[in-house]
């Protein structure tokens, strides 16, 4: 279901703080009726339910800590730090600077990035996903990102995925 962020309401005109008493989204809510918060921690659910460990590794590997790692990184650091760049709240002078610091720490993704397709490497993962995600804002807040190839490239080969494809057209994001 669709939440208006800035009223938290529902589609249907209801208080989103019910299903949520955090006010954030994403919310997954299971079949018990039990619900989970917190988008990289739903990430890791979903992949292990689904026992995907392409997505997620294995628990206890290294592999499974560096895509968390990364989740991590880009729910910290590149995901929150959008928020003042969508609020009514913030002056030019303090987008300004949200906007710096977040090309910057941009710059240093696309740089560990180097000529790997994916953030931990050859496969794609959850954290994946998460970065094609969250770089996809800056469109929607005058932030530039167009002097990074290698991110321009990541988020090109991320979208040719057929199921990215698929949810991309399902949001209204590409015709």
């Amino acid at each position: 279901m669709r939440v208006d962020t800035a009223t938290h309401t529902l589609a249907d005109g209801s208080d989103y703080y019910a299903i949520n008493p955090k006010g954030q989204v994403p919310v997954l809510e299971l079949d018990d009726g039990s619900r989970l918060t917190e988008g990289p921690v739903i990430c890791q659910y979903l992949a292990d339910r689904a026992e995907n460990r392409q997505l997620m590794p294995a628990p206890g590997t290294m592999a499974r800590y560096r895509v968390m790692e990364w989740q991590n990184y880009i729910t910290s650091e590149l995901h929150k730090s959008f928020s003042p760049l969508f609020s009514p709240a913030f002056d030019g002078h303090a987008k300004k600077a949200f906007r710096e610091s977040l090309a910057s720490r941009f710059a240093w993704v696309a740089e560990q990035l180097g000529d790997k397709p994916f953030l931990t490497g050859e496969t794609f993962t959850a954290a994946d996903a998460y970065l094609f995600v969250v770089s996809g804002w800056a469109r929607f807040v005058d932030l530039d990102l167009s002097h990074l190839p290698r991110l321009t490239a990541f988020r090109e080969r991320v979208a040719t995925r057929p199921m990215v494809a698929q949810a991309l057209k399902a949001e209204g994001l590409v015709k």
